[in-house]
C-alpha cells in the first residue's frame, strides 16, 4: 500500500521560508506526476505546483516567484521550498499524484500557519 508522509510544516512571520518534504512507500513516483497541494481553513483543496516525471514543472499562479518544487526519483522524495510567506499561504500542504482526480491515498499533510 503507498503511503505518503510530509514534514517540514510549522509557524513562521510572514516574509519567512519553510521547506517542506514528502516521501512515498512505494512506487508511486515511477513515471507519475507529482504534486503538492493546500488546504487552507474553510477553504477547498488546490494545487500549488507540479512536477512531471520527465521533470517539467508548473506553478499555480500564487506560488509563482516564491515557491520551489523538486523531486528525488531515487528517494521517493518531494520537497517545495516556500519563500515570502504569507498569511494566506496558511493551510495543510499534501503531495500526491498530479492531477487529484489520480491521487492515491491521501497523507496527514503538514501544517503551516504563517503569522502576520
Amino acid at each position: 500500500q503507498v503511503q505518503l508522509v510530509e514534514s517540514g510544516g510549522g509557524l513562521v512571520q510572514a516574509g519567512g521560508s519553510l521547506r517542506l518534504s514528502c516521501v512515498a512507500s512505494g512506487t508511486i513516483f515511477t513515471d507519475k506526476s507529482m504534486g503538492w497541494y493546500r488546504q487552507g481553513p474553510e477553504k477547498r483543496r488546490e494545487w500549488v505546483a507540479f512536477s512531471t516525471s520527465g521533470g517539467t514543472i508548473h506553478y499555480n499562479e500564487f506560488a509563482k516567484g516564491r515557491f520551489t518544487i523538486s523531486r528525488d526519483n531515487a528517494k521517493n522524495q518531494l520537497s517545495l521550498q516556500l519563500n515570502n510567506l504569507k498569511p494566506e499561504d496558511t493551510g495543510t500542504y499534501y503531495c500526491n499524484r498530479f492531477p487529484a482526480r489520480d491521487a492515491t491515498s491521501w497523507g496527514q499533510g503538514t501544517q503551516v500557519i504563517v503569522a502576520s
